[in-house]
């Protein structure tokens, strides 16, 4: 079926889907601190009383944002939906098994849309199903646009960009180590590891497609054999010494989805990092001996809360212990939280490099509810359909790094965040 042409006008620039559940009301409640005057906000969600509520508690401006009614299990709610926008941000998870319509919609319609996934099955069933779609109309389909995955895929193509523009090669070796976080854990983050799990446990193909490391990539043929050091691409759960990052490292459970995100981005941009690019991320400790023990703690207590997960019945126990989707921190612990990362590389030139990202509120929350904002707001930008990203405006399901780029990192400074990188020696 032909992709609609996009209209020429639309009533709306961003709609934010999910308006009514606890990560959506705080991106609703950024935009109306933060985006420009002109922008053209509405909320939408299958209730209008909750989200009209939602909207009262809003700052003055937000009183005249129109509410749309839409429902993820209501294909035609959701056609009108995207025709009505030039991008939709949908917090609406987990996403797997009802979040594919609207990003069919948005791509028949030719609407840019956004997400918080950190579902690699659903990313993968949205580029087969999606992807070529939303090429034709121009849709930029962009996933996994909060804490996962934006840190990983900026920190990575910061380094890129600063590697290339000093002539020193390309990335060899590159580790993200996550040195600190303080927040909670999201209860649609949760829900959506549990639906993954389940899908996981039902269906060989789809643990062996979550394992595979290249897992998101647009051809899988076309990715580099790695032979001996295919070990620097696997989620180890291991506890080890990093050369590269100096510290002692555990797994950081997050791995299996931003890697693949980080690779594909690698792919997209016509492999603009590297050929030669070895990617993995850890939780980064002490940096003496007496880590050690820790960094093996941390492996066995990941290992067993990851193979505990994939248990039916220890599952249901678990879900009693963990927040349910549309829970979340108070405004006070949301405002307290921060989270810091180092992103190293090794260039083929022997170089070494590190980009800093240090990020401002709950990385689950408030973090990410300001980065899925201002991803809407590159993506209403001009700029982001020049050449100064990767992806060089043009449609397709893209990562955050190809859709968004340096755009993205100029804005997320001014919001407080830090992403920086220097050359270091040795």
């Amino acid at each position: 079926m032909p992709a609609a042409a996009a209209p020429s006008v639309r009533a709306h620039d961003v709609v934010v889907f999910g308006a009514s559940g606890f990560v959506g009301r705080l991106v609703a409640a950024h935009l109306a601190e933060h985006a420009p005057p002109d922008v053209r906000v509405a909320l939408a969600g299958r209730d209008r009383a909750r989200v009209e509520a939602v909207r009262a508690g809003l700052p003055p401006r937000a009183q005249e944002w129109p509410v749309l009614v839409a429902d993820s299990g209501d294909p035609a709610s959701l056609a009108a939906l995207a025709a009505a926008t030039r991008v939709v941000v949908t917090t609406v998870g987990p996403y797997d098994g009802q979040g594919l319509p609207l990003v069919g919609a948005c791509a028949q319609a030719g609407t840019d849309y956004l997400d918080l996934t950190g579902e690699v099955l659903f990313m993968r069933d949205s580029i087969a199903a999606f992807d070529e779609v939303a090429r034709d109309s121009g849709a930029r389909i962009v996933h996994a646009a909060g804490f996962d995955s934006e840190p990983s895929d900026l920190g990575v193509l910061m380094l890129a960009e600063a590697v290339r523009g000093d002539g020193a090669g390309e990335l060899g070796r590159t580790v993200l180590g996550v040195t600190g976080a303080k927040g909670g854990v999201s209860g649609g983050t949760v829900a959506s590891m549990w639906g993954q799990m389940d899908r996981m446990r039902a269906s060989s193909d789809a643990a062996r497609a979550v394992a595979d490391p290249y897992a998101l990539s647009p051809d899988r043929t076309a990715e580099p054999d790695r032979g001996d050091a295919a070990d620097d691409e696997r989620d180890g759960w291991g506890a080890r010494w990093d050369d590269l990052l100096g510290r002692w490292v555990g797994p950081f459970v997050m791995a299996g989805v931003n890697t693949r995100v980080v690779r594909r981005s690698n792919a997209l941009a016509g492999y603009a990092y590297g050929r030669s690019l070895r990617y993995r991320e850890v939780v980064a400790l002490g940096r003496t001996a007496v880590w050690a023990p820790a960094a093996a703690a941390l492996s066995v207590g990941t290992a067993g809360l990851m193979l505990g997960a994939s248990v039916r019945p220890v599952q249901s126990l678990m879900r009693r212990f963990t927040p349910s989707p549309g829970e979340g921190p108070s405004e006070a612990a949301r405002r307290e939280g921060w989270f810091t990362v180092e992103v190293h590389t090794r260039t083929t030139t022997g170089a070494h490099y590190r980009c800093d990202v240090v990020g401002v509120g709950d990385p689950g929350y408030q973090a990410t509810s300001v980065m899925l904002g201002e991803s809407a707001l590159t993506l209403l930008d001009p700029v982001s359909r020049s050449g100064s990203v990767p992806a060089g405006g043009r449609g397709g399901v893209l990562t955050p790094a190809t859709a968004l780029g340096l755009p993205l990192v100029k804005r997320l400074r001014a919001q407080g965040f830090t992403i920086e990188v220097r050359r270091l020696v040795g």
